[in-house]
This record gives structure tokens, C-alpha cells and sequence, in this order.
């Protein structure tokens, strides 16, 4: 994954930067909070449930690729085929994990999925408007907005987790 500002530096270096920059540097703030809550973790404590729903730390992270892959490169910049997710049904399933999934290949395939979003987002001007199957139509302004509270909220829930399973908590 290309990067070359520090995630964690991010919001603080586009405090005075344009809408794009400030937008895109909070999202990948928050894509890297997640990440850093597997970092060391092994894959049976990764998949630990620990609370009563079925929420994982690997879980949320398959989660956020599928809804990566759904907003940006599936909704935005649709190939032949692509099919966007709407169902709570789909959304439930992206929790589940297969028995072959681990630690660093939900990483690979979170990193490859953010990082196709940021191509597919660097691409069109904030006020490009697609049709969206529940909503009528959508900015890439507000799918930036929605996917910073997304991953946002599942960060927090990632963090929450990883602190229930060894004690570490915070950003870092």
C-alpha cells in the first residue's frame, strides 16, 4: 500500500488543507486505526468472540473490505458484473469467516481494497453523482463523509475489542 503521510499525521497536516485533502486524510486516519488494532495479534485471538453478537476484530475487517469494495470501485467506477450489496443480509455475511482466512491475508485484503478506493475516489471531483439503489444518487463528498463514519465506528468497535482481549486501547 503507497502512502506517504503517516495516517496517524494525517488530519493534523490537512488541519488548513482543501476539502479532498481533510476528507480523505480522516478516512485514511481511521482505515489505519483499524489495522493497528490486529497488529500482533494472533488469528485465533482475532477471531475471539467476545461479545454476544458476532463481531470479530478479523470479522470487522472482512466487513470493511466488502464495504470498501462496495462504495468506491463497485458503486463509483462500476466494471462489467459488479453487483452493488444493499441487503442486510449481505452485510451480516461479511462478518462470517472462512476457516483458510487470517490475520495477514484480511490485512492484504483490506490494504489492496483501501488502496483501490483511493484510486477510484483520486479519479473524480468531489460533486460526481451516481445512482445509488436506496438512496437516489450520491456524491463521492458524501460516500467520503459515510465511509469516514463508518470505519470510524467500527474502529471504535475494534478498539473495545482489542482492549477485552489484552489490554491494549487507543489509536496507536
Amino acid at each position: 500500500m503507497e502512502q506517504t503521510i503517516d495516517p496517524m499525521l494525517g488530519p493534523v497536516l490537512a488541519r488548513v488543507g482543501d476539502e479532498r485533502a481533510i476528507l480523505t486524510s480522516f478516512l485514511d486516519f481511521h482505515r489505519g486505526v483499524l489495522l493497528r488494532k490486529l497488529r500482533g495479534l494472533s488469528d485465533a485471538d482475532a477471531r475471539r468472540r467476545l461479545v454476544p453478537s458476532a463481531t470479530t476484530l478479523a470479522g470487522l475487517v472482512k466487513h470493511l473490505t466488502l464495504v470498501e469494495r462496495n462504495w468506491f470501485p463497485t458503486l463509483l467506477a462500476p466494471e462489467p458484473g459488479d453487483v452493488y450489496l444493499t441487503s442486510e443480509e449481505d452485510a451480516a455475511a461479511s462478518f462470517t469467516l472462512g476457516e483458510q482466512e487470517t490475520v495477514v491475508g484480511l490485512t492484504e485484503a483490506y490494504e489492496q481494497a483501501c488502496a483501490r478506493s483511493r484510486s477510484v475516489a483520486a479519479s473524480l471531483d468531489l460533486d460526481h453523482v451516481v445512482p445509488h439503489p436506496q438512496l437516489g444518487e450520491v456524491s463521492l463528498r458524501w460516500v467520503l463523509v459515510h465511509m469516514i463514519e463508518e470505519t470510524a465506528r467500527h474502529a471504535g468497535h475494534a478498539d473495545i475489542l482489542r482492549e477485552l482481549t489484552d489490554g491494549e486501547s487507543g489509536a496507536i
